[in-house]
């Protein structure tokens, strides 16, 4: 073993320093280092969740890529999709693809004595993916995906049904209205209820038959008015959108989930500028501790830097020995830190104790996402850093006379 490594194991860990007057400074120090350590867990777990949670809500309900045909303009009224050049098929086979449904969707009115809503009715078929909406749902069951006949359930959401007073099995009118044409009326019953928090979505999107869609819209059987897609992992969507768009064909297009509701992911991306902030303070707090500490524990020991001088060694061995001694003094930091920090995002994470107004932020509860690669990157990261911005400060020890260092008293 290096001699200083083995000088300030010795100095760190001895009982005699447990009664001197850096008591006190060791333990801020340690407290900034175990503070910094739980603040930055707390704040990259909890703030990638948020994003991670909010990205695939979206996704899971209106698929990662939607393909949409060019004559619907952006309408909520679906036009035909074109099959020219459109390939299933392939897009299916596509490596990162999980799944692709059809639909049908169309603008109407919910209404009955209590109140009426503005809906889109988003009819879906056999391919609909019940087991990833299932996450959605908080009453009832999903709609029965069938393309036979016209199944008269649909699936709303909280936000509607507490708007018309519905539950489940209750009754409920739509009107549907299309250009130079009568109102159109049909009469569903609410099989079940969900809720995704995103307003964009709650507010407006009912789930029932496709073919209920089909018929308001003019459509034959068979046809569809678009296609969700629906990726084995959200991050990868940017690179798969590209790959998809080449195989919807020129009368179709696509769009992502994450292009799809701007506003939600202008405020996704202050996510990322929170987490860089509080991330650069807390560095900050703790370099500014750990520097504090190193000068106490130089002017402390100055005798001791004399004797060291007197016996032969370095400048750079003995600043070696008190920048290891003070890292090693941050380890009961960082531990602490990372116990109580995960401690509490373990709780969190499967009793759900901090809830939050889906109004303003889409979740309703606090999401968490612990990802080991950035639980050690913090803890490893605090640790260079703090090593780095020692290495000017302990170039004090070179300033200690031995004479008069050992004068010192």
């Amino acid at each position: 073993m290096k001699f200083p490594l083995y000088f300030s194991k010795k100095i760190a860990f001895s009982k005699d320093n447990k009664n001197n007057l850096s008591r006190v400074i060791v333990f801020i120090g340690r407290l900034s280092v175990a503070l910094g350590v739980i603040v930055s867990l707390i704040t990259v777990s909890t703030g990638l969740g948020s994003k991670k949670a909010i990205k695939e809500r979206m996704a899971d309900f209106s698929g990662h890529i939607s393909i949409k045909s060019k004559q619907s303009n952006n309408s909520y009224n679906s036009s035909i999709l074109s099959s020219d050049g459109l390939q299933i098929n392939k897009i299916k086979a596509l490596p990162d693809v999980a799944t692709t449904q059809s639909y049908v969707s169309v603008s109407g009115i919910l209404r009955n004595e209590h109140n009426f809503a503005g809906i889109i009715f988003k009819g879906v078929g056999k391919d609909f993916d019940a087991e990833r909406f299932k996450k959605f749902l908080i009453e009832g069951t999903t709609p029965k995906a069938s393309e036979i006949g016209y199944d008269s359930g649909i699936c709303i959401s909280k936000k509607i049904a507490n708007d018309l007073n519905l539950k489940v099995k209750d009754s409920i009118v739509a009107i549907f209205s299309k250009e130079n044409q009568s109102p159109i009326y049909r009469k569903f019953e609410v099989v079940g209820i969900y809720k995704t928090d995103i307003k964009m979505i709650d507010d407006l999107f009912i789930i029932g038959g496709i073919n209920h869609a089909r018929k308001i819209q003019g459509m034959k059987d068979g046809e569809v008015g678009g296609v969700d897609v629906f990726l084995k992992n959200i991050n990868n969507i940017d690179e798969d959108a590209p790959k998809i768009d080449e195989l919807v064909g020129y009368k179709n297009y696509t769009v992502k989930a994450t292009d799809e509701y701007p506003q939600i992911m202008d405020f996704i991306a202050i996510f990322d500028t929170n987490i860089a902030l509080i991330i650069v303070i807390m560095l900050v707090v703790v370099v500014i501790n750990i520097v504090m500490v190193l000068l106490i524990l130089i002017i402390e020991r100055t005798n001791s830097i004399g004797m060291l001088k007197t016996l032969g060694a370095s400048n750079g061995q003995i600043r070696a020995i008190f920048i290891n001694y003070t890292l090693l003094i941050m380890i009961p930091g960082l531990i602490i830190g990372n116990i109580i920090g995960l401690g509490f995002l373990l709780l969190q994470k499967y009793f759900g104790i901090i809830q939050l107004n889906p109004e303003n932020y889409y979740l309703s509860v606090v999401p968490v996402d612990l990802n080991l690669l950035y639980i050690l990157g913090i803890s490893l990261g605090m640790l260079i850093v703090s090593a780095i911005s020692l290495i000017l400060p302990s170039y004090l020890i070179s300033k200690i006379s031995p004479v008069k260092a050992i004068k010192y008293n």
